[in-house]
């Protein structure tokens, strides 16, 4: 069966490095196929761009799976593209028409730090892993799966929760730049299970305020779950919201008897 093949013309950031102004640059992508996935048509364009001498464009990307979160883009204005629940890997061109304009920006965010072109600096989401996101467990041998009785509303809820990527699109999303959603998700999957309650009230404070340092406040505009690839409900933000207030009555109380 012959494939369908269209031309599309990019009209990509590029930006030298985070103090450089940037600009955005348009280029011709003839005859791609429509079961090309995105990244693989920039992959074209880089081979197309380095075989004339210039410059390949700079984009992030690692497992293609939808796995890894690294693919992170902003296409025609919306974060990872036109199809919900699919990061930028998993998208393919069958989603647009031949003839099309594609305008591809990285994640706009203050957080967020252009690098180069398409690539920007997500570590302020680490640093909030960093805070609380892990339990403390002895290490050793693979216990026996029924030996914590679990609920399993509790493991559905805390493995949605765990789906999260950690990409940012939820960031990029939001008018506020807020990363309730992020922090809800990695905050949620851990504190809902027995195995993460020793540290839950700790782990809320920690994660919660070093957040706040670098991102705006949710005003509850829904964005950041019409965004995300994983359709990670805006539930886990009101989780956060309900741990955090116990965690500050809590952990003050346990101050208090030290």
């Amino acid at each position: 069966m012959s494939q369908h093949l269209k031309n599309i013309t990019l009209k990509i950031w590029r930006q030298v490095g985070p103090s450089d102004r940037g600009r955005f640059e348009s280029y011709l992508v003839p005859e791609i196929s429509d079961e090309a996935s995105f990244l693989e048509m920039l992959d074209l364009l880089n081979e197309q761009l380095i075989s004339e001498g210039k410059e390949a464009v700079v984009f992030d990307h690692d497992c293609r799976e939808g796995i890894c979160g690294t693919c992170s883009l902003m296409i025609d204005g919306q974060a990872h593209g036109p199809q919900k629940g699919t990061a930028t890997c998993q998208l393919h061109m069958r989603k647009f028409e031949s003839n099309d304009t594609i305008v591809i920006e990285p994640w706009r965010a203050s957080a967020f730090p252009i690098i180069k072109d398409l690539m920007v600096d997500r570590a302020p989401l680490d640093r909030i892993v960093e805070a609380g996101g892990f339990i403390t467990a002895e290490t050793g041998g693979a216990p026996d799966a029924n030996l914590i009785p679990i609920p399993k509303p509790v493991a559905d809820a805390s493995m949605d929760a765990a789906e999260c990527i950690g990409c940012g699109a939820c960031v990029a999303a939001c008018p506020n730049g807020a990363a309730n959603l992020f922090t809800g998700a990695k905050m949620a999957h851990l504190n809902l299970l027995p195995q993460g309650q020793a540290e839950r009230f700790q782990r809320a404070e920690a994660m919660v305020e070093t957040m706040d340092e670098h991102f705006g406040s949710c005003t509850n505009h829904g964005e950041c779950e019409a965004a995300c690839p994983k359709s990670i409900s805006i539930d886990v933000i009101a989780l956060l919201n309900a741990d955090y207030l116990k965690a500050k009555f809590k952990n003050r109380k346990n101050l208090s008897r030290i």
